[in-house]
């Protein structure tokens, strides 16, 4: 029986666990349910668990034989959406929904755990699964890799479902996949004057709105990869005859890779400076540094593309043309390790984080055998090239 066929043959169960988690979603950092949830499956496979931050979970599963450890990522968070799916399983907590496809990833990555904790006696190594709070928020992969999580881990592997995708296909992408994002706020000062005598005054509206003109064209102009500057918010002004004496703006930079994203932060800084120095005004720059981007692996992409080809067949598995400007702190993850983040189709018309948005069951059954195979086979691999040195 192939690894597809044995997850099939879960399915009840994994059905079962996923609609648990869709029924009762938790925001970030209050996945207590889902978190006990997963411990009480992986304990009933005789897997470790342990808890990191308040709601992260991270269960190990030690082969029969020595090897390398292998990591699998799946976050647990819902999002702030109300639901109008209309399933038997809809959310039962108003307001709060599984609208990015967490509760799929959670179940399949369970469903590996099924599968993999029936052969660990003859498994050339570790699995450690990463059960991580708070991706829709403010990074719990970053305070799982503080916890120590990482430590002594070989490669990481991870998934997202994907609506423009057919359910039962996957979609990889070598190199440059998420982007990284940093949001900023400008503040600008200038001095308030009458306004019928500009000249006496400085105008800090004036100021800003340059500099927000400017600061759009920066990406198309600097950056060669896919690049986006966006400003959301613009606040200046008291009355219509008085000049303005401080504006303010904020929005979000978002890049592929370090260099890009070094580059842009950068010319932003020289771009408000110049502006500011032609009106007279001062600048206040506030840049926070959010989720760093993910740029896969060559050779651990590369595994990925391979095994789901030999388990799907190579007409369901393709190679994406283009990177995502959306953001995933899976990221934090491949800056620890090397590894490899894919795309799993969710066969679904709705887009993700819409309240519609609901993957076909079958994408848990492909992703939770994808994953099997991916971890085993990693492992057997990094066996062999050992034992050949």
């Amino acid at each position: 029986m192939n690894t597809f066929d044995r997850a099939q043959a879960c399915a009840n169960k994994l059905y079962a666990i996923r609609e648990q988690i869709h029924r009762h979603p938790e925001m970030g950092n209050q996945e207590f349910k889902t978190a006990a949830l997963v411990e009480e499956t992986l304990h009933g496979l005789g897997i470790e668990t342990q808890r990191v931050t308040e709601t992260g979970v991270v269960g190990t599963l030690t082969g029969g034989r020595p090897g390398k450890t292998v990591v699998l990522r799946a976050d647990m968070d819902a999002l702030p959406v109300t639901e109008t799916t209309g399933v038997d399983f809809a959310s039962e907590i108003p307001g709060v929904m599984h609208a990015c496809g967490h509760d799929v990833h959670t179940t399949a990555a369970l469903g590996a755990a099924m599968l993999l904790a029936e052969h660990r006696e003859t498994l050339p190594g570790t699995v450690k699964f990463f059960f991580q709070p708070d991706e829709e928020g403010n990074g719990g992969a970053r305070r799982m890799i503080a916890a120590g999580c990482m430590e002594g881990v070989d490669a990481v592997f991870g998934a997202h479902v994907a609506p423009d995708l057919p359910a039962g296909t996957v979609g990889v992408r070598y190199g440059k996949f998420y982007a990284a994002s940093d949001m900023f706020t400008v503040t600008v000062r200038g001095r308030s004057a009458h306004g019928a005598q500009p000249d006496k005054g400085i105008d800090a509206l004036a100021a800003a709105a340059a500099m927000v003109s400017e600061l759009r064209t920066l990406p198309a102009k600097f950056i060669s990869d896919p690049a986006v500057l966006s400003i959301g918010t613009f606040q200046a002004g008291t009355a219509r005859n008085i000049i303005a004496d401080t504006a303010e703006f904020s929005g979000i930079m978002r890049t592929l890779g370090p260099d890009d994203r070094s580059a842009l932060k950068r010319i932003f800084r020289e771009t408000i400076e110049k502006i500011s120095s032609r009106f007279n005004a001062a600048a206040e720059i506030n840049i926070i540094e959010s989720y760093a981007g993910i740029v896969n692996s060559e050779a651990e992409t590369r595994h990925v593309q391979q095994t789901a080809e030999a388990l799907l067949g190579k007409a369901k598995v393709c190679v994406l043309d283009h990177p995502t400007m959306t953001t995933e702190d899976f990221g934090y993850f491949i800056d620890a390790a090397k590894g490899s983040f894919f795309h799993i189709g969710a066969g679904c018309t709705a887009p993700l984080h819409n309240p519609k948005f609901l993957p076909e069951p079958l994408t848990i059954i492909t992703l939770a055998a994808l994953h099997t195979d991916i971890m085993e086979r990693y492992l057997i691999q990094q066996s062999v090239v050992s034992s050949q040195r």
